[in-house]
């Protein structure tokens, strides 16, 4: 831990990217959620877990036909090919009366897929090789004990855990919880998100900027990050270069889970966030990481004042607040929210935060840059199925944001290396 501006930044070992990303983990792992609350099915989509969904019966409740054909006693297939007596058919949802109550050696009963397997049968043969002939089928295939049915509990049985908690909800979990007819779940409570953008040069969106000043992207952009990772957003109005009303305006954002400032953690002059910091006795777990764009990125943590110990909507004690100083620039407060802000908003929203794992692609153009950073590069990932491969897009660095709009991708260059020839497989981000 580096206390607060007890020494320069040139003092400070500057942390590499792995080691920087892995104290965010550390933290975000031992961060307490928020409170809970009841939802419907289509609103958790989405949300995390507060307890496991359970299955409220055997799934499948029956043993389940995978394949249109016949349910048949495998052993009947030895010799083929053979005849077998056609006694009924199954359809899927068909009542229990319906169903024939055994099926002994030389029949056969016509099944549907996703139709119970009635008593006595143990396979079922797909219906491409039989050949109907009235009440009689002429089997042309064995199979084996087993093939084409799903036995009845082999997915979960009743009062298995089917979700975990601490889970986020994506389709297939929303899906799972319908199955097991669970229509309203227990979640976490959104994180709430405060972001401060600083900068008397940054005027707001609907502002017509002066010659030297441009509008406030950086909250839209963060914003739309925060929402993808399950927080809530809070724009606050935009802090000039001005301590005294800087300081009011982190205060403020400290009363939210997570304070995310964009700019003024550069070593300009009236790059203040820091100093400001600093005075309100924060402690700093890196200023600055071996990364680009986005180096002066700056985590750290402010101790609660009296009346503001617990959570919004919560009795859960809050001992701090974490924040993150992101650099100013549109692709570095992009870059740095992804590498190092989301992973703490995770374990604010209950889940366990996720590892950062990257793909890999094929390099179309050759890739020359300085070593001793680790390099997260716009990019576009192109091609189909097993041949993708990746080029960088022509950019002017981390301001802009056009570039990065063509992007869908950041090659990830190491730090060690200069060249990187076409051809070469390289590590991905996706955006």
């Amino acid at each position: 831990m580096i206390s607060a501006m007890a020494e320069s930044k040139d003092a400070v070992a500057i942390p590499s990217f792995e080691e920087a990303r892995h104290l965010v983990e550390q933290h975000a792992a031992e961060v307490c959620a928020l409170g809970t609350e009841t939802v419907d099915l289509l609103s958790a989509a989405g949300r995390v877990l507060a307890e496991p969904a359970l299955a409220d019966r055997d799934i499948p409740p029956f043993p389940r036909s995978t394949r249109d054909g016949y349910a048949i006693q495998s052993a009947d297939l030895t010799k083929l090919p053979v005849t077998l007596e056609v006694i009924g058919e199954i359809r899927a949802g068909e009542k229990l009366q319906a169903i024939p109550s055994q099926v002994t050696a030389c029949q056969a009963v016509s099944i549907m897929t996703g139709a119970p397997v009635p008593p006595g049968a143990d396979a079922v043969v797909m219906v491409e090789y039989t050949s109907s002939k009235g009440e009689h089928v002429e089997v042309n295939r064995s199979v084996t004990v087993g093939e084409n049915v799903v036995p009845r509990g082999a997915e979960a049985g009743q009062g298995a855990v089917l979700l975990e908690r601490g889970q986020r909800l994506n389709e297939a979990g929303v899906a799972l919880a319908a199955s097991a007819g669970t229509s309203r779940l227990e979640v976490y409570r959104r994180p709430r998100v405060a972001v401060l953008t600083t900068g008397d040069e940054v005027v707001d969106v609907e502002a017509v900027p002066g010659p030297t000043q441009i509008r406030n992207s950086n909250s839209y952009s963060l914003a739309v990050q925060i929402q993808q990772a399950g927080g809530e957003p809070l724009l606050l109005a935009i802090a000039p270069d001005e301590p005294k009303l800087l300081r009011q305006l982190i205060e403020e954002g400290l009363r939210s889970d997570l304070l995310l400032v964009t700019g003024g953690v550069s070593m300009g002059r009236y790059d203040l966030v820091e100093q400001v910091l600093g005075e309100m006795h924060a402690e700093f777990f890196f200023t600055g990481a071996k990364i680009q764009p986005g180096r002066p990125v700056v985590f750290g943590r402010v101790q609660c004042r009296a009346g503001t110990s617990a959570r919004r909507g919560t009795s859960v004690p809050r001992e701090c607040t974490y924040f993150f100083g992101l650099p100013g620039n549109p692709v570095s407060t992009m870059v740095t929210f992804e590498l190092f802000a989301r992973p703490l908003l995770e374990g604010l929203s209950g889940m366990s935060p996720s590892k950062l794992r990257f793909l890999h692609a094929r390099l179309k153009s050759e890739i020359q840059v300085k070593t001793g950073l680790t390099r997260f590069l716009p990019a576009v990932l192109s091609g189909e199925f097993e041949n993708s491969e990746v080029e960088l897009v022509r950019w002017q660095g981390s301001g802009d944001i056009a570039a990065t709009a063509r992007a869908n991708c950041y090659v990830v260059n190491p730090p060690d290396r200069e060249r990187i020839p076409a051809g070469e497989f390289v590590a991905v981000m996706m955006r």
